[in-house]
């Protein structure tokens, strides 16, 4: 905590906001006494300049290209650790013992089960949904089958919660993908671990035995580990916001789903392997760069530069290298799609313009390939995010719960409608 102030002149009124301090970051200026104080708001659109909050959970520096979870940094997490680990230590703050790792590991495995008239719910979707509209409606659905752990002033009952929105997450995301393709769900098998289960879930049927690639398994944990939280982004702070309330985990959860849906979001891969599409052929590949350096044409290149990290994507270094042990593993060849990929990839990190404005392939380029690669198809990708990022939603969730600070969010605005007016009846308007 700092003991440094800041002076707001407003009407030749002097008023001292206290200035606080993170462990590492920007400083902020305190304004929550500032409308009760000059009877003034402040203005600030998509709250880029304004923390909303404070969290011990995830730090982003992005001139920097740093991305830590609890102080670990992203690639070191990636590299050595399980995305379950990941779990545990957004969870509880720490990296688990063995003895630790080994009972988180078995709770959340036996909660993938879900209760079998969630399979009722599939079949009132048409065959043709989105399987992220399937996802909000299911995972908000979950609150009307476990009563037990919607008490959010209980810690025990919001554990619950938390290990089965991780645990079933993968489920319900491998049901509305088999949904999609009309071919009958899988259940889960206890003696997988969480990635490969949830492979099998997607890709075996009845008919043949199933067996899990080793390589693409640890790509999928790697995606899963790299997307696990990203700071307060549009969804995390859709689900503090619900949250906020006193809305049950499993609404606060399907609300962050909701959101992430947004293209702007984490449609961000889906709308880079489209583009992917649309060049077509290595040979246009100059046409579309030609295309993008012109500020008078409107295309733009999806998948290249981030709008927080100014340097290079932290994540997008291990998604690179994960990317082609994928390619390497399945032999992939003969596919335009991955050749327009690779060869723009090559041309982004060489090209000047690319350099000079930092356009560096991010984490969504790397990702959609990858996706791709393993067999799922584009409508599936955000719901593997979501899938990723409901850890984070809970570990953020929970730290806001247990904030006793913590009140309902209400952002205030700045009005430009009409001034109050008398009303006027029918017959005489006209």
């Amino acid at each position: 905590m700092s003991s440094n102030t800041s002076t707001v002149t407003v009407d030749n009124k002097s008023v001292e906001l206290p200035v606080k301090d993170g462990t590492i970051g920007p400083s902020v200026i305190d304004i929550s006494k500032l409308y009760g104080q000059t009877g003034m708001f402040t203005y600030d659109p998509g709250f880029t300049s304004t923390a909303a909050t404070e969290s011990k959970i995830t730090y982003i520096d992005g001139d920097k290209g740093i991305l830590l979870y609890r102080g670990y940094p992203i690639d070191q997490l990636a590299e050595h650790g399980d995305f379950l680990e990941t779990c545990y230590l957004l969870l509880y703050g720490e990296l688990p013992t063995a003895a630790q790792k080994a009972d988180f590991d078995y709770r959340v495995t036996r909660h993938t089960m879900v209760h079998d008239q969630m399979n009722r719910f599939f079949t009132g979707f048409r065959r043709d949904a989105h399987p992220m509209a399937i996802m909000v409606a299911c995972v908000g659905a979950l609150s009307a089958f476990y009563h037990d752990s919607t008490d959010i002033s209980d810690p025990h009952q919001r554990m619950i919660a938390s290990m089965r929105m991780i645990a079933k997450m993968p489920t319900l995301a491998a049901m509305a993908y088999k949904y999609s393709i009309g071919q009958p769900f899988v259940y889960p098998q206890n003696e997988l671990d969480y990635t490969s289960n949830f492979l099998r879930m997607c890709f075996a049927v009845p008919a043949e035995e199933y067996k899990v690639n080793p390589v693409l398994s640890r790509a999928l944990d790697r995606i899963f580990i790299l997307h696990a939280d990203h700071e307060q982004n549009a969804s995390t702070s859709t689900v503090r916001l619900a949250g906020s309330s006193g809305a049950n985990p499993f609404a606060c959860i399907a609300a962050g789903i909701a959101c992430l849906w947004g293209p702007a979001h984490g449609g961000a891969n889906e709308a880079a392997l489209k583009m992917l599409e649309e060049i077509g052929t290595p040979d246009r590949i100059p046409e579309y760069i030609a295309k993008a350096k012109d500020k008078n044409d409107p295309f733009r290149l999806m998948g290249f530069g981030h709008r927080v990290y100014k340097n290079y994507d932290p994540r997008a270094r291990i998604m690179q290298k994960t990317t082609h042990e994928v390619l390497n593993e399945l032999g992939i060849k003969d596919d335009p799609l991955l050749d327009v990929a690779v060869e723009l990839e090559q041309i982004a990190l060489k090209d000047e313009y690319f350099i000079e404005k930092k356009l560096y392939p991010n984490i969504d380029f790397y990702s959609g390939i990858t996706l791709k690669a393993m067999g799922f198809p584009t409508s599936m990708f955000t719901v593997l995010f979501a899938l990723a990022r409901t850890v984070g939603w809970i570990a953020q969730w929970s730290e806001m719960i247990e904030d006793p600070s913590q009140r309902i969010g209400r952002p205030r605005q700045l009005y430009t409608g009409e001034t109050e007016r008398d009303y006027v009846t029918v017959a005489q308007r006209g």
